[in-house]
């Protein structure tokens, strides 16, 4: 059985986050992000389906809490290798981990949100972030590359729908990049977007991790600045999220999964890696064994080396 939760990894969002990664490997979504730090789509999906039984991810999370023992963990977050509302067991699973007492975060694309039943379970979860980076069709199109036959005001008016209706805590996430979407007139429109849905926080982020396409850069910081004086000029709760450092990784007794596990939705830098294995009891060998066995690759960003799934 593939390793469904993973972590708990340090989210620049959601503190100790434990993982859960309900979208079966290899990568499935509805997107391919230029900026997607775990790489290209290959496998395009917009239908629904199930990946797994809700109790194997339950067991999973309490075997996990278990080994961690007392160590914090702040969120549950579904944040898979795809897209997670392209689970159909969503809902379910979200319930059953209630019993655990954590809250309960979803990282969605929101590529589904026209869609009812996708918009019920999110509903579920104590807060739900969303993505997004544009409001304009073509810069959609050219940033998300989105599946063929989604309706990009379908997505808009699911998330006016979605604001509407949810009770819990509602996040938005613009990631800029440059020459594309950080122009004044892009950010002002996203703005107004913003005030109509009025998100408990307006999180701007930029690529911090290798992207799909080496030619993604990040905007300069003035671009960056001027983004956020834009969006708390219209009195929205503005943040910029930067790269988190220093945080810990969680080790569940069995390096290899984790490590893979992690690196599917998270790649880690080398710094990263050896730092794992130092404090688990692991040498460097075990990484060169899973470059060796084709299981993980190694990415040059930034002048650093970072490590994510094949």
């Amino acid at each position: 059985m593939e390793r469904i939760v993973f972590g708990p990894v340090p989210s620049r969002r959601f503190g100790q986050s434990l993982g859960i990664n309900n979208i079966s490997f290899p990568k499935k979504c509805s997107y391919s992000c230029i900026y997607c730090q775990i790489g290209k789509t290959e496998f395009y999906y917009k239908e629904r389906k199930e990946f797994y039984k809700p109790e194997e991810i339950k067991r999973q999370v309490k075997e996990a809490i278990e080994n961690l023992k007392d160590k914090k963990i702040d969120y549950i977050s579904f944040v898979p290798d795809g897209e997670p509302t392209l689970d159909v067991n969503l809902g379910e699973e979200i319930e059953v981990l209630k019993d655990f007492g954590i809250k309960i975060a979803v990282i969605t694309n929101a590529s589904l949100i026209w869609r009812e039943d996708v918009r019920n379970d999110l509903k579920k979860a104590d807060c739900v972030s969303l993505k997004i980076d544009t409001v304009n069709k073509t810069t959609w199109k050219k940033i998300n590359r989105p599946i063929s036959n989604i309706k990009f005001e379908n997505i808009l008016k699911g998330i006016e729908i979605f604001a509407k209706e949810f009770k819990g805590e509602l996040l938005t996430e613009t990631l800029l990049v440059k020459k594309i979407n950080d122009k004044k007139e892009e950010i002002e429109k996203i703005g107004i977007f913003l005030k109509k849905i009025k998100p408990v926080i307006a999180y701007i982020g930029y690529p911090t991790r290798p992207p799909a396409e080496k030619w993604v850069e990040i905007p300069e910081k003035e671009k960056i600045d001027l983004a956020y004086i834009i969006l708390k000029s219209m009195n929205l709760n503005v943040k910029i999220i930067e790269e988190k450092k220093g945080g810990k990784f969680g080790f569940t007794g069995d390096l290899i999964k984790d490590i893979l596990s992690i690196i599917s939705v998270h790649p880690m830098s080398e710094n990263e890696i050896k730092k794992f294995l130092n404090e688990n009891g692991g040498s460097f060998d075990v990484l060169k064994n899973l470059i060796n066995r084709g299981d993980i690759v190694e990415v040059i960003y930034k002048k650093e080396k970072y490590y994510r799934r094949k």
